[in-house]
């Protein structure tokens, strides 16, 4: 089924209730207001990634399959089509739509896939002080690792994926997906080389590094500084404008080939944009926010819901500084009021009895209606908070200062923030408030706050999948999104072992040991599934709330807002 239909089976049932509204005149332009932060073009680097690319360019940038309202991966034949050919070895069989064209003219090809396994593979190293390093500053490499090679022909429609011998990635429908799919002519062009396949294939190092660094940097969105040449689209929608005063300003994509978008104009304001006057001055016509963030924002006018997400509000710790041993951040665990942050900060306007958003989070990797959860979740039990809070109880921590970093404005974080000082002062812990608006997830890996308070991979917005592949890759040993930079090689082992297994009872022990592994050496400290806030303009067709990564913007191309 194409992507397009699914939106609308999905659109008539979510919200067929305001479909009677024939009458009234469509809006040509709607405002999406969404708690990302528009920071790069490329959803596969870190930065990208951790700052919410997928909930922007989702329908800018397509790919082979996109996150659904569920946190499921949907197949987009618009894009291509992907399957998996028997065999012993793992091979997926891609083929791009004949007619698939960007917006700058040029085909969509299977450079577009080599370009993305290569930055993503990590098999691509340059030296550094230390030794080696990725040359390409990728999210994460799951999945990607585990490919052999892709063949293609430069400018094919058609790829073949080989995995390893021996591996099997069972998420392979995670890869290659929408806001991750890069424009490989772009790179060619930039770097001037035919074609992004050949340096790949043969290994050309001095190409491949003018490759990464344009990979890396190229993509970076800065308000009244973009060149639009380096920005083509693949999707129903192109970046035509971004600056401060106006937003970040999509518009049609007269060269898309699918099902046109129903509105030709799409402002999407993002977390520096001050969305509650956005919202005031009836700028939103659709909002996407953490529950709480905004204060005491007034959504008259809106179909408001809050709901549970599948990211997991989290603290993130540093593994250096005050926080060097797993004493340290053990310690710190016991210190933080999990219990209450959850009673009053964990689900605002629902009580949901049991599965996603049903009382602590006790895993950062495994979400409440996963079958597995309710027996691995017992190893967290003992960090409710609330415990002994006396200087000796934080041992390693005591007379010390933890600094949490976090994007403002975001007025629950930062009530949460002001919970944990509390809570933590009796210990001789003292917390430090260091949200800021230029906060970025990099300035724990740099050193600059001890721990963040966001959600999975310390995202400021959207955050979170079914299969949870950036929760994985944000504790895997060098991977970009792991921002304070864990290191353990059976937490390594165990992820390689379960995204290949389909056992069970091998997958449930998998699980346990895992659990017990990270409470035990506590690189993060999860705290409930984030609850996100939800709203669509009264006279909104297919507004369906979608609280993952993708944010409600996964189907933009659908949205028809009357008046």
């Amino acid at each position: 089924m194409r992507r397009t239909a699914v939106a609308l089976v999905a659109g008539a049932l979510a919200a067929g209730a305001l479909a009677g509204c024939s009458s009234k005149n469509q809006v040509p332009s709607i405002g999406y207001g969404v708690d990302a932060v528009i920071a790069s073009y490329n959803g596969s680097s870190t930065l990208g990634a951790n700052s919410g690319a997928a909930a922007v360019f989702s329908r800018v940038l397509t790919g082979f399959f996109y996150t659904g309202p569920d946190g499921q991966p949907v197949a987009d034949t618009d894009t291509g089509t992907a399957k998996e050919v028997p065999g012993e070895t793992q091979t997926i069989q891609y083929r791009l739509n004949p007619e698939g064209t960007y917006s700058d003219g040029i085909a969509t090809s299977c450079d577009d896939l080599v370009l993305t396994w290569a930055a993503r593979s990590g098999r691509f190293t340059k030296a550094g002080p230390g030794g080696p390093i990725p040359m390409f500053d990728a999210a994460g490499t799951d999945g990607y690792r585990d490919i052999e090679r892709v063949d293609c022909q430069p400018g094919s429609k058609d790829a073949t994926v080989v995995f390893r011998p021996g591996k099997h990635y069972s998420a392979w429908k995670a890869l290659f997906n929408a806001a991750e799919m890069m424009p490989a002519h772009v790179i060619a062009t930039q770097v001037k080389i035919p074609n992004v396949v050949t340096p790949v294939q043969t290994g050309d190092q001095p190409t491949l590094e003018r490759m990464a660094d344009f990979w890396n940097n190229g993509w970076k969105l800065t308000p009244g500084k973009l060149d639009l040449t380096v920005l083509p689209s693949s999707g129903p929608y192109r970046i035509d404008s971004f600056g401060d005063k106006d937003g970040l300003v999509l518009v049609k994509n007269e060269k898309w080939w699918g099902n046109q978008p129903r509105t030709p104009r799409i402002v999407v304001w993002d977390r520096h944009s001050d969305l509650k006057s956005k919202v005031a001055d009836k700028s939103v016509g659709v909002l996407d926010v953490g529950a709480g963030s905004l204060g005491d924002v007034s959504l008259g006018g809106f179909h408001k819901q809050n709901l549970p997400g599948r990211g997991v509000e989290q603290l993130v710790l540093a593994t250096g500084g005050v926080f060097d041993s797993a004493g340290a951040r053990r310690a710190f665990a016991s210190c933080v009021p999990r219990q209450a942050l959850f009673d009053k900060f964990g689900h605002p306007d629902y009580d949901v009895k049991l599965g996603l958003g049903a009382g602590l989070l006790n895993s950062r990797t495994v979400q409440q209606d996963s079958i597995y959860y309710p027996s691995i979740a017992g190893a967290g039990d003992k960090y409710k908070g609330g415990g002994d809070a006396s200087p000796a109880a934080a041992g390693p921590l005591a007379n010390q200062t933890v600094r949490i970093g976090y994007v403002k404005p975001d007025e629950r974080r930062a009530a949460m923030v002001a919970a944990i000082a509390a809570a933590c002062k009796p210990a001789g812990i003292t917390v430090i408030d260091a949200g800021a608006p230029d906060f970025t997830a990099a300035q724990l890996t740099e050193g600059k706050v001890d721990a963040i308070l966001g959600g999975t991979a310390g995202m400021p917005g959207p955050s979170g999948t079914l299969a949870a592949t950036d929760a994985i890759a944000a504790l895997r040993t060098g991977a970009g999104l792991n921002f304070g930079r864990f290191g353990n090689g059976r937490y390594d082992a165990i992820a390689d072992q379960l995204a290949a297994e389909d056992n069970s009872g091998v997958v449930l022990n998998l699980l346990t040991e895992q659990e017990n592994l990270l409470w035990s050496e506590m690189p993060s400290i999860p705290l409930f599934a984030g609850p996100r806030t939800v709203a669509f303009g009264d006279g909104m067709e297919n507004g369906i709330a979608s609280p993952t990564r993708a944010g409600a913007g996964w189907n933009m191309d659908r949205w028809v807002l009357k008046r």
